[in-house]
């Protein structure tokens, strides 16, 4: 599933290419049709905003929602170029003057009144973004304290406590700060918690920065690279996502 790094990726990129215009809105796909995409033609796109692993184009009074899940994504091109996936896979394409932007697949395509989105049970729900330009920290801690028997690794994906958060960086957060991803947030103090979170934020704004992810543990095929260790690997919390951790140096 795309994780915030890449969300804000995507915003930014949306945000360079039609912010400001006035777009010309098509739904080359049933699923675009079905999230009434062309009612946007015509409008002007205000802003593009990203909230953990939610994108918010904002056009007046109203608001496309897009949620990427695992196989979502969206593309911008110099208009009339040629695209890398078919256009009947397209579920919206927003066009400018000179880009476009074109969105394929996702769990979630809808759009808002804006008065509406504000108070959406999805997007209301969320947690602190771990990437907003001031992070939240002592409410995320707050949030993580709620339940302390539930092991850090579990509590880290739950996007109502810390919206942005998935798999890669949860595990990668907790071996950067020497943590062990098992253990129950109760009995984890707050220095050590405040220590992942900063580690998440600083390796998915890297990430941000550099379009790619240099992987200390998740799906590690090599040795530990601090102590050449074997990297361990299993199911975690309720969803079973799988957890990359060092056992000795994140004991």
């Amino acid at each position: 599933m795309a994780e915030g790094d890449t969300i804000l990726r995507a915003a930014r990129r949306l945000d360079a290419a039609l912010t400001g215009e006035t777009v010309a809105a098509t739904a080359p796909n049933p699923r675009g049709r079905a999230a009434r995409v062309e009612r946007l033609d015509g409008r002007r796109l205000d802003a593009v905003e990203s909230h953990g692993k939610n994108l918010l184009l904002r056009f007046g009074d109203v608001v496309l929602h897009s949620h990427m899940g695992m196989n979502g994504s969206w593309h911008v091109y110099p208009r009339g170029a040629p695209w890398r996936k078919p256009r009947r896979s397209a579920w919206a394409v927003l066009a400018g003057e000179k880009q476009e932007a074109v969105q394929f697949g996702g769990p979630t395509l809808r759009l808002l009144a804006a008065d509406r989105a504000r108070r959406d049970p999805q997007l209301a729900r969320l947690g602190p973004d771990v990437l907003a330009p001031e992070l939240a920290l002592e409410a995320i801690l707050q949030g993580l304290r709620t339940d302390p028997a539930r092991g850090l690794g579990d509590a880290l994906l739950d996007q109502t406590v810390v919206a942005g958060i998935g798999n890669i960086f949860k595990s990668e957060a907790c071996f950067a700060a020497r943590v062990d991803p098992w253990r129950p947030v109760g009995d984890i103090g707050d220095e050590d918690l405040r220590a992942v979170l900063l580690a998440a934020r600083e390796l998915m704004l890297a990430a941000v920065a550099d379009r790619r992810h240099a992987y200390a543990v998740y799906r590690a095929r090599r040795p530990c690279p601090v102590c050449h260790g074997r990297i361990s690997s299993r199911g975690q919390g309720d969803a079973n996502r799988t957890t990359y951790w060092c056992p000795h140096c994140q004991a």
